[in-house]
């Protein structure tokens, strides 16, 4: 067994029950938190000086298509039209077991240099089996705790072929990561369902797919924006009076939905995924947040996809958090002037990116917040940057001034994958997987025909 103590921090706990320590330590065992207090002693372990740290618990980033990284910042200018056609209906036909292994690598170490400790790898380009391999190839080497949500391709539809919407997620593939690879749900990667929803697919496969999820006790997760072309029109009604409906459910976006189906979801125990840099971009109504607060829930935090805007969480915490802001002054303004109180606090945005994202993956009772028994995900911020002193309420550092440059050490399950500021990687073999991710993409933009002057597919 091996143990370190961080000694001497500003430990940000996300535990009600331990708030925010000033010179405190942590005893960390093999991959797990031990204890978490003041004047802590074990005479067998490393000691890590924490002065001068701010310490916050990883950051979870509960939607990410990581596959896609490879793809980063190609979409700054298009609608959410442009991204179906020339997302999932050219790139994705295309995209080779090798672009998505290295999309996958190279996107969770940035995540990982970013203080993002997990993710929901939301992994939608597995045409193939070798795909689904790759990506989790790509998980397992990086180091980044992570639940792989296996989903399917969107293709356009041909002559004589079925609809994507009419097709059921793959049983075999379930079964064949369920049983092998993915078959511990203790496993530093494991195993979700990226799955259709109503918004995608018709009655029959939405009910089978959730059906699926259920048999093999799978976190399912679905897109759902509820636009007026939504497939099943019901939505998730017959889902909830099947008995299918539950916390193991996740849904994404949701800006549309009406408030009966919200408060419906909510009451049956499911939760809801925000991705705001992204949502903001084309989407006619605002993001979750501050629905989901007055229904007594609370939402978690997704980047979505880098071909939209940075997957840095320090960036999408402090935008979700503005944004609410915004939404609550115009509220309030109705009312009252000037506003008295703002509604959302920064340290409602943090539990946003921490314990309301572990809940997201049902992983709350080992990762979210600094506790015993906890998991060892830790990240370590250095407070004597120019940009983050003086600092007079750790909290509102780290969520309105803290981002990636702020990330001087980062712990997973009791390892540091970075330390001093630097990710404890060879640069040589970064820069390697960087170049072919590059070269690998390429390739797939030539094969789909994606014009760059134009950015699209011709």
């Amino acid at each position: 067994m091996s143990k370190k103590i961080i000694k001497n921090g500003t430990v940000i706990s996300m535990d009600s029950s331990m708030g925010i320590l000033e010179n405190a330590d942590i005893l960390i065992e093999d991959d797990c938190i031990l204890e978490v207090g003041h004047n802590i002693e074990a005479a067998d372990a490393e000691i890590i000086d924490g002065a001068g740290s701010i310490i916050i618990p990883g950051l979870i980033n509960a939607h990410l298509h990581t596959w896609q990284t490879g793809l980063r910042g190609i979409a700054g200018n298009w609608t959410s039209v442009d991204y179906q056609k020339n997302i999932h209906h050219g790139v994705a036909m295309v995209y080779t077991p090798e672009a998505t292994y290295l999309g996958n690598l190279v996107g969770a170490w940035g995540q990982m240099n970013a203080g993002t400790t997990t993710i929901m790898d939301w992994c939608h380009v597995n045409a193939t089996p070798e795909h689904t391999d790759g990506a989790i190839d790509a998980l397992e080497e990086s180091g980044i705790r992570a639940m792989f949500a296996h989903g399917t391709v969107k293709p356009k539809k041909k002559e004589g072929e079925k609809h994507f919407s009419e097709i059921p997620h793959p049983r075999s593939e379930i079964e064949r990561l369920r049983k092998g690879r993915l078959a511990s749900d203790d496993a530093l990667v494991t195993l979700g369902m990226a799955i259709l929803g109503p918004e995608n697919s018709i009655l029959e496969v939405m009910m089978k797919d959730f059906a699926l999820a259920r048999e093999f006790g799978l976190v399912s997760s679905s897109h759902t924006w509820n636009r007026k072309n939504r497939v099943v029109k019901e939505g998730f009604y017959p889902v909830a009076e099947a008995g299918l409906l539950g916390p193991d459910h996740n849904i994404v976006h949701g800006n549309y939905l009406e408030d009966d189906e919200l408060k419906m979801l909510i009451d049956h125990g499911v939760t809801v995924t925000a991705t705001p840099t992204v949502e903001a971009q084309s989407a006619k109504a605002y993001p979750l947040c501050g629905r989901v607060r007055k229904l007594g829930d609370q939402v978690s935090l997704g980047s979505d996809t880098d071909v939209f805007a940075a997957s840095d969480m320090f960036h999408v915490m402090r935008f979700a958090l503005q944004f609410q802001h915004a939404i609550d002054c115009r509220e309030e303004l109705n009312d009252h002037m000037p506003i008295e109180k703002l509604a959302t606090s920064p340290y409602e945005a943090l539990e946003w990116a921490t314990i309301a994202g572990a809940r997201a993956l049902r992983m709350e009772d080992r990762i979210g917040s600094i506790t015993p028994g906890k998991k060892a995900d830790l990240v370590m911020l250095k407070i004597d940057d120019l940009c983050l002193e003086p600092i007079h309420d750790p909290v509102n550092t780290v969520v309105l001034f803290a981002d990636r440059s702020s990330v001087d050490a980062v712990m997973i399950g009791g390892e540091f994958v970075k330390k001093d500021g630097q990710m404890i990687l060879a640069k040589k073999e970064m820069a390697e997987k960087k170049d072919q991710l590059k070269k690998s993409v390429d390739k797939v933009f030539e094969l789909a025909g994606y014009d760059r002057q134009t950015q699209s597919i011709a």
